[in-house]
């Protein structure tokens, strides 16, 4: 379970990670609509798992690379926009969010199921 102090800050580096992604450096990217799902913060705050999800891209695993070569880069801007709220900068490891691939498949197999209707109950019987 995150503590309190886990959780804003996580909140925090999600907000500033998306601007900087829309804002300030998406001509690294070329165009791809980069969105940051969800941030999960160590409990030491100094490891920050960033989960992202693309759109417009069709190589999503070539996009995460990219974006790990350039890691960098986007933790000196967030640097520079959390400077006075956090005394580390965490070190930022970047994953794939499939999560809507996921709901997506699941979706379809939920689709697919026959279920037979349940069989009527006389009330007399009981």
């Amino acid at each position: 379970m995150e503590s309190k102090r886990q959780q804003k800050v996580a909140r925090q580096l999600q907000k500033d990670l998306s601007e900087i992604f829309q804002r300030e450096v998406p001509h690294l990217f070329n165009g791809a609509f980069i969105t940051v799902t969800s941030v999960r913060v160590s409990p030491d705050l100094s490891v920050a798992r960033i989960y992202l999800s693309f759109l417009a891209t069709k190589n999503k695993e070539m996009l995460i690379e990219t974006i790990r070569e350039h890691s960098r880069t986007l933790r000196q801007h967030l640097g520079n926009r959390v400077r006075h709220q956090l005394r580390i900068v965490p070190d930022l490891t970047y994953f794939i969010d499939d999560t809507a691939e996921y709901a997506e498949k699941m979706d379809k197999l939920f689709a697919g199921l026959e279920i037979p209707p349940a069989p009527e109950e006389d009330e007399d019987e009981n």
